[in-house]
Order: C-alpha cells, then sequence, then structure tokens
C-alpha cells in the first residue's frame, strides 16, 4: 500500500490529465462500467459539514472513497483506494490538490461538451481556493480571449486577477467590479462561491451562454436565482440524484446527467441557457487518484505502508 502525498499528486498529474481521466470515467458509467456512491454529509456549527462520497470501477478493478469535514479552519481531505476483488488497501492518496484538479476537470469536461461553439469570453465569479482550477479548465477546452473575474471583495479579486495573470495564459484577465460586468457578454460562467443567498440573476446573462455552477453543493447554499433557473433550457448534472436532492437552487427541476452527454458526443447547445450543476462525485476522485496511483508506481513516488495487521478485540477489561 502507498501513501501518496499533495507533493505526490502534484508531480504525476496535471489538469489536462485529469479531464481526459474524468471523462473517460463518465464514459464508462455510461456503459455501466463504473458506479457511484450517492453523496452524503451532515452539518454543524455555522456551516462546518462531513462529507463522504465514493465509486467503484468495474474495469480498473477498484473501489474509492473521499471523505473530508469542511470547517471554518480548513479541510484535509483524503482519497481510499481498496482492490475491488478481495478488498485490501491500495492507497491512501492526500486530496487537496486533488479536489481542485477534480473540481477543474469537470468543469473541462462540461465546458467541453456543453459550450457554445467558439467560446471566446468567460467570466468566473468567486476566488476562492477552488476558483483557480476552472478557470484554468475553461482555458484547457476554450479558445479564450478574455476572461473577468468578480469576487465582492476587492482585495481577493485583485489578488487573484495578479495571480492568474502570473500563469502566463495569452487571454486577457479583468477585474469586474460586479457580476454583471463579468458575466454580460461572457459565453461560458462559471460560479465558485460559498454564497448562502443566489447572486447570478437571468439578466446577468446573454442568449446562448453555460452557466457552470459549481460553489452550492448543500442545501442551505445558493448561486442561481429562481429567474436564472426558470431560463434554462437544458439542465445537466454530474449527478442528478444529489443534485435534485441537495441543490435547492434548482428548485427541484431535473437534470440529464453528464456521462449521458459524454456518450452522445455532446449537446448541440440551446438558443437560450444551458446550466452545468456540480455536485462533486467519487467517480471522479477515484479517476485521479487512480492515476496518481499508477504514475507514482512507474516513478518510485509515495512511502510504502504495510497493510493493516488484524487482532482481536479485547472484550473485557484486564
Amino acid at each position: 500500500m502507498r501513501w501518496l502525498t499533495e507533493a505526490d499528486v502534484v508531480a504525476t498529474v496535471d489538469l489536462l490529465d485529469a479531464i481526459d481521466a474524468v471523462q473517460e470515467a463518465l464514459a464508462a458509467e455510461s456503459r455501466g462500467e463504473a458506479h457511484g456512491m450517492e453523496k452524503t454529509h451532515v452539518a454543524w456549527g455555522d456551516g462546518h459539514t462531513l462529507h463522504a462520497i465514493g465509486a467503484v470501477n468495474e474495469i480498473d478493478r477498484l473501489v474509492a472513497t473521499k471523505t473530508w469535514a469542511h470547517t471554518g479552519g480548513g479541510a484535509s481531505p483524503l482519497v481510499v483506494l481498496w482492490d475491488a476483488d478481495d478488498g485490501t488497501l491500495v492507497a491512501i492518496v492526500e486530496a487537496f490538490a486533488l479536489g481542485q484538479l477534480r473540481t477543474g476537470a469537470m468543469t473541462g469536461v462540461a465546458t467541453r461538451w456543453l459550450a457554445p461553439e467558439r467560446a471566446a469570453r468567460a467570466a468566473l465569479v468567486g476566488t476562492g481556493k477552488q476558483a483557480i482550477a476552472p478557470l484554468a479548465a475553461m482555458a484547457a477546452v476554450c479558445s479564450l480571449e478574455e476572461v473577468r473575474v468578480h469576487s465582492p471583495n476587492p482585495e481577493h479579486r485583485r489578488a487573484f486577477v495578479e495571480d492568474a495573470r502570473a500563469v502566463g495564459w495569452s487571454f486577457d484577465i479583468i477585474e469586474a467590479e460586479s457580476v454583471p460586468a463579468a458575466t454580460r457578454e461572457a459565453d461560458v460562467v462559471t460560479t465558485a462561491t460559498r454564497a448562502r443567498m443566489p447572486f447570478l440573476h437571468g439578466g446577468d446573462v446573454h442568449e446562448g451562454v453555460l452557466v457552470n455552477a459549481i460553489g452550492a453543493i448543500t442545501p442551505e447554499r445558493a448561486e442561481l436565482s429562481p429567474d436564472l433557473v426558470a431560463r434554462a433550457d437544458l439542465l445537466v448534472a454530474d449527478s442528478t440524484v444529489a443534485a435534485e436532492r441537495l441543490a435547492t437552487e434548482l428548485a427541484g427541476r431535473s437534470t440529464k446527467p453528464l456521462h449521458e452527454v459524454v456518450a452522445s458526443g455532446g449537446c448541440q447547445p440551446p438558443a437560450g441557457l444551458t446550466i452545468f450543476k456540480a455536485m462533486g462525485v467519487g467517480l471522479a476522485d477515484l479517476a485521479i487518484a487512480r492515476l496518481a496511483w499508477q504514475r507514482s508506481i512507474e516513478e518510485s513516488r509515495g512511502a510504502n505502508i504495510a497493510q493493516p495487521q488484524r487482532a482481536r478485540p479485547r472484550l473485557r477489561r484486564t
């Protein structure tokens, strides 16, 4: 069994690798060869949450779970990989960078198959720790000319834009002082916030736009206003069950599975509005953790750890 650190994950997998791995996993799901465990969570205190997701890939014969406690002080997510045939531990993977890759990769796959043709202008609302990967994902699958970035905190917004410019992308990255200033001319809009009140409204986007809503994954959070959701001609989700159960901003509307979009070779974008709702699925974490694990073996990375040894429980105090 191997323990893979954050540094091991970063050294073995990049975002383009992750996009391809997640797309392959979704294709396997569409063929019935991979299955996800629906997300479960419990909340406490002021917005703290404990999450668990998982998946099995019958082709690779691997099973994974990912768990993390999201608190005001941070999070330390882990992915655990098991052999699907005998249940032995394969790897434990530190999963903060992996989670960023997973979020970015799912955004990349959705944008690849759902964005309008020749999408050149994008908007990003939110500048937290999860925001840079979706920006990179939009850049990876679209020929962008401009990205407008908004955060209600000017200091955070300015720092994020400076960091994003330092990556060296060829398109312009511009600060936007309001949500409409960021989104009204965008072909693709990605929201990555922890907002509790909707901020993206129907009048903030033009016809034919794709909205990637990736921030509100628990019932008390919302990014999309009811009038925007009502405008949508097509709603797609990475997990339709989780979206319809936990994404209260969708107001109970049904969603189309992203794996069906991938299997069919994409959707003709509707004239009005497409919304992709990302809830986070274990299948994507499994796909990226598997890739990191395989490459760590090839590159002799990670620490070898002994398999757990069973011991009898003490049934009496001695």
